[in-house]
């Protein structure tokens, strides 16, 4: 197996993990995040009905403008600020955070603290 499928693999194994752990309620809905090589990508999910109550990522042309590169903490920063914007616009002041499997670290890390300094409590 090659070193990328063992990380692919790493990743899903903590991502059902936690997912066990885990749920998004309509009073406090799972901040679920998601990361690829160029963008990054944050929900919020109420788990019991299974829908996204907001989304905000490096495609959204409020996030997206001003910036050179969209994979890099600068872009995760602005996607944890713009999240929870839209959350306290929808009176969401706690959620769960859901890192997907992926390590609290680099962007991951940098979208959390925005999120948290943006007035999301988790």
């Amino acid at each position: 197996m090659s070193s990328l499928a063992q990380k692919q693999v790493a990743r899903l194994k903590r991502q059902t993990r936690v997912r066990k752990k885990i749920t998004g309620s309509p009073e406090r809905p799972r901040l679920n995040v998601f990361k690829s090589a160029r963008h990054i990508y944050a929900q919020l999910i109420d788990d019991t009905t299974g829908a996204t109550l907001a989304s905000a990522s490096t495609l959204v042309g409020e996030v997206a403008e001003g910036l050179s590169y969209t994979g890099n903490i600068e872009a995760a920063t602005k996607v944890g600020a713009a999240i929870a914007k839209k959350a306290l616009e929808k009176d969401i002041k706690a959620v769960v955070f859901d890192r997907n499997g992926f390590l609290y670290h680099g962007r991951i890390k940098a979208l959390a603290e925005a999120a948290r300094e943006n007035g999301l409590s988790f």
